[in-house]
């Protein structure tokens, strides 16, 4: 039986794990998405698929990459689903796939783990996994994906400012407080 302050510190702990998801999936669906939806529209097919050189990826390339490993980490190893990931077809992919496919992919994978992340009860936040051969809580497998994520979207930012020479003006701004300006929900 716990005592007031245990059930306190419970309810505190419970409360941060819905704090941590709730946050997580807004980066993932609200923030990063939409930004690099913006940044797909500008971009040509060919321009998706442009290479500096043998070494570096394209940014659909870098598609494939994220939709592969938000699977793998939150749908699969957080959520339970099967895991079948070819990580390294994320990467060796050198025929165009069309704009709409790549994000049509991206977002239904977005689904599924903003899904998987809904239904977590924040106490097994805590509990382990093995996932892409390392050991990991759940808490630090959705705190990877989030980072990984938004690594990459900022490389895709990056590379469609290159290709386009353009200004993806994210934010307008009330005041002091940057408002996004494109959503996923909008789209």
């Amino acid at each position: 039986m716990m005592d007031e302050s245990g059930e306190s510190f419970t309810a505190a702990m419970d409360e941060t794990g819905k704090s941590f998801i709730t946050a997580a999936r807004a980066y993932l669906t609200e923030d990063y998405l939409p930004k690099i939806e913006r940044s797909l529209e500008l971009l040509t097919d060919e321009q998706i698929w442009w290479r500096a050189n043998p070494q570096s990826n394209s940014v659909g390339n870098l598609l494939l990459h994220l939709s592969g490993n938000v699977r793998q980490w939150i749908v699969c190893g957080v959520g339970g689903a099967p895991d079948n990931r070819d990580r390294d077809s994320e990467f060796a992919q050198r025929d165009a796939i069309p704009r709409d496919k790549l994000l049509a992919g991206l977002k239904r994978t977005l689904n599924e783990a903003d899904s998987a992340l809904e239904k977590l009860d924040p106490p097994k936040l805590l509990e382990r996994h093995s996932i892409q051969g390392c050991d990991v809580t759940a808490l630090a497998a959705i705190f990877h994906v989030v980072e990984h994520f938004s690594m990459h979207a900022g490389q895709i930012i990056l590379l469609t400012k290159l290709l386009t020479g353009k200004e993806l003006r994210f934010y307008d701004f009330e005041g002091d407080k940057p408002l996004l300006r494109f959503s996923s929900s909008s789209s």
